[in-house]
């Protein structure tokens, strides 16, 4: 009798950094043994990658918590690949991967997607700072209050680990860059870009001007969407091969980044390019008001994000062969095609997954 295939359940195919994981999942060497499952809101997409894609598809949305419930009993892994900050959504992937432990007596993989905007401060831009967490570091992860950006998603998935119904990988990509470009892409399956860079140069665009929060002078990590995919996939070629390997639960975080920059040299390069495009009255980016982060961020503490410092190091995604290639001069270098595409789009383009 021919072995079962690994049924596996995927939230956020239609996404940026869910699409990109999705399709190396389909280019995977184990991909006959995956019986792949996605969600998606469009019925037209779901025909596509159910047709083209051979990726079996449903036609709902995270806010049917019965229905995202029972498709994760129904799942041995979970790729959790959008709305890191739906507690009502992940309240339901627990459940149903609880039940999946019942009815099989088997411990189900959660692989969610958070992001080290958790490590965040209040910084505004004005100042940096000398913490750097470590994801080989437990003790310093579980320091950050409870309040914190996507803890209130983060620490139930934990708890989930503790209580043994489950094994949970979190992990956690810095400023992610590049336009995604592959055959889901081509299809309109996948939304190509990200929503840092991006948010920044429309504001940019829309004030006739690149712009800063503050000085510009905090830090944060960035990664390629191309590198950041592929740890998932180191991360689960681990779990199926090496379990022991790839720490879970408290032990489960893994950063995504390969180097770090200031909000001041991504800003510089929007200020720069638009100054070239004849977008912006001049190449050197000026502070934000007030008012505007409001305009074109939709919230005074969403504008500031921009500000904030996060900085961190992934010697645990490392350790299981992770090797990035791109660099901070990549990113920098990503900056143009990302205007120039944004301006071709009108910036009509939603940057959510």
């Amino acid at each position: 009798m021919a072995p079962s295939k690994i049924p596996i359940f995927f939230i956020g195919a239609t996404g940026y950094l869910g699409g990109s994981i999705l399709i190396r999942l389909l280019a995977h060497p184990r991909v006959n043994d995956f019986e792949i499952t996605a969600i998606v809101r469009s019925q037209e997409k779901a025909a596509i990658l159910q047709s083209k894609f051979r990726v079996k598809s449903v036609v709902g949305s995270t806010a049917e918590l019965e229905n995202l419930e029972n498709l994760c009993a129904n799942a041995h892994i979970v790729f959790s690949c959008a709305e890191s900050d739906n507690v009502e959504a992940m309240q339901a992937i627990l459940r149903g991967l609880k039940k999946r432990k019942e009815n099989t007596g088997e411990t189900p993989i959660l692989i969610h997607t958070s992001g080290t905007g958790e490590l965040t401060d209040d910084a505004k831009g004005l100042h940096t700072t000398d913490t750097i967490f470590d994801d080989m570091n437990a003790d310093q992860i579980e320091s950050l209050p409870p309040t914190a950006f996507h803890r209130n998603v983060d620490l139930p998935i934990v708890e989930a680990d503790k209580e043994g119904y489950l094994r949970s990988y979190i992990v956690l990509p810095g400023t992610i860059y590049g336009i995604a470009s592959n055959p889901l892409v081509s299809e309109g399956i996948q939304n190509p870009i990200s929503s840092q860079i991006p948010d920044l140069i429309r504001a940019g665009l829309g004030r006739g001007q690149g712009g800063v929060v503050g000085k510009g002078v905090s830090q944060w990590p960035d990664v390629s969407i191309e590198d950041v995919s592929e740890l998932y996939i180191v991360l689960l070629n681990a779990i199926l091969e090496t379990p022991d390997s790839a720490g879970h639960g408290r032990e489960g975080y893994y950063f995504g980044e390969n180097g770090e920059h200031t909000w001041y040299e991504i800003c510089k390069e929007i200020a720069k390019t638009l100054h070239e495009l004849g977008r912006g009255k001049s190449d050197e980016p000026t502070t934000f008001s007030t008012e505007e982060l409001v305009k074109y961020f939709g919230s005074e503490w969403f504008g500031n994000y921009h500000g904030t410092n996060s900085r961190c190091r992934s010697n645990r995604a490392r350790a299981l062969g992770w090797k990035p290639i791109k660099t901070k001069a990549d990113m920098l270098a990503s900056i143009k095609p990302q205007v120039e595409y944004i301006i071709a789009k009108s910036g009509c383009l939603s940057v959510t997954a």
